[in-house]
């Protein structure tokens, strides 16, 4: 076990779990900064809301990055959580804290806290400026260090972060996804130049049309491409025609072996928590038709073109599909409608609260809970879960974790989706 003695209080636990993992973690937070930058004047009341909600993990990231050459990347042993089912309060497995540095790299996490902090520091760069120069500041270092000490996180800490968190994709896009933010965010010629002259070696065409929290590579074409629309970059058009090819292979009725849609129009991806691609790859639809409007253009694809508007329609389609417009006639976001998940995989949401029972209920005790057959007792309310499968079903209980655990990540880029579609229903 590892004992470094480093205040890590804070951030957000990543799904139904009680481990902070770094990397999905960051991804959230740079996805929500990016809905604040270009959905912020649709939240109403609700901005102040979304910009805590940011703050509350970099408060936790500018925590993680204190010591120069080193950040603090996972706090807690997902195997000894995962093998029991507590509530925080009660919750007795490893605290075990793994960090990346010099010796042991790990740029894809790296890359991806410093695309957060550098996106925060656009949020807050009005709103406190002090905070914004720390969060910018901050981003340039963590970002040094990931391009200096190149390595994939998850070669020097295997054992504690795969299968869960494993950078399957490479290290690669988030230097490049970093690199981006640090453009936008301190508008120096040296970011520009390094997206540049690390456009092929980075792989920036690779895997265009996936979003994730592994895989920048549809979200680094889009917000470069908002530059080329605005004829501000001509030394960027790569990166919209990757934006462009993006596109065309998320429209229906094209095929293409990456994307498909179930019968009820959701946008499916083969492996883990479908609903994370649906949102994310729903909110890239949705910025890159606005940057489009604003110059006047269209997504030319073989025999047709996309409009602004249809990208819109289309990612429309997938928010009205989410809450509710689908064969089941299920909401997938708890709270909302008249019918949504019960039996999440959640452990605070699933286990008594403490108010109700006191009591300490121990690792396997919580098991009785995890199998029951009723409701959840505490409605995680706003938590969008794992989702239906290709063909529009969906077991509303636990053990599918696939489809019934929420993530911070699935709510992040809806965040922004919500705020454009209730100001423009």
């Amino acid at each position: 076990m590892f004992l470094f003695q480093v205040d890590l209080t804070g951030g957000y636990y990543d799904a139904g779990d009680n481990v902070k993992f770094g990397f999905p973690m960051a991804f959230t937070t740079t996805l929500l900064a990016w809905s604040i930058i270009d959905f912020g004047r649709n939240m109403g009341p609700e901005l102040k809301n979304a910009v805590e909600a940011m703050k509350w993990s970099t408060d936790y990231l500018l925590k993680a990055t204190a010591k120069p050459g080193v950040v603090y990347v996972q706090v807690g042993d997902a195997y000894s959580d995962h093998s029991c089912w507590e509530r925080p309060e009660d919750m007795d497995t490893l605290r075990t804290v793994y960090k990346i540095d010099n010796g042991h790299p790990g740029s894809d996490v790296a890359g991806e806290t410093a695309a957060a902090l550098a996106a925060a520091s656009i949020v807050f760069r009005s709103r406190d400026p002090a905070y914004s120069r720390l969060l910018l500041n901050r981003a340039v270092k963590v970002f040094n260090f990931a391009d200096m000490h190149r390595g994939a996180y998850s070669s020097s800490l295997h054992s504690a972060v795969c299968p869960f968190y494993c950078d399957v994709n490479g290290y690669e896009d988030e230097l490049l996804w970093g690199a981006v933010w640090l453009h936008k965010a301190s508008r120096k010629r040296v970011y520009r130049e390094y997206i540049v002259k690390n456009e092929v070696v980075l792989r920036a065409g690779d895997t265009i049309n996936e979003f994730g929290w592994d895989n920048k590579h549809a979200g680094i074409n889009v917000l470069i491409s908002k530059e080329v629309l605005m004829g501000k970059a001509e030394y960027f058009q790569s990166f919209k025609q990757n934006a462009d090819g993006f596109i065309c292979s998320l429209l229906p009725g094209i095929s293409h072996p990456q994307v498909q849609y179930s019968p009820g129009g959701l946008i499916f991806k083969a492996g883990g928590s479908n609903m994370q691609h649906v949102t994310s790859l729903s909110f890239l639809l949705l910025a890159y038709s606005n940057y489009l409007s604003h110059a006047n253009k269209v997504v030319p694809c073989d025999e047709r073109s996309a409009s602004p508007a249809l990208l819109k329609q289309l990612a429309k389609r997938q928010v009205d599909y989410i809450l509710g417009d689908n064969p089941l006639g299920m909401s997938y976001m708890v709270g909302y409608g008249a019918r949504f998940p019960q039996r999440i995989h959640h452990r605070g949401s699933s286990v008594p609260s403490v108010e109700v029972h006191p009591a300490r209920i121990g690792c396997k005790a919580g098991s009785r809970y995890y199998l029951s057959p009723n409701p959840n007792p505490n409605l995680l309310v706003g938590a969008v879960v794992g989702g239906p499968n290709v063909s529009d079903a969906f077991p509303d209980s636990r053990p599918y974790f696939q489809e019934s655990e929420p993530t911070t990540y699935i709510n992040a880029p809806l965040v922004g989706l919500l705020a454009y579609f209730s100001a423009h229903p």
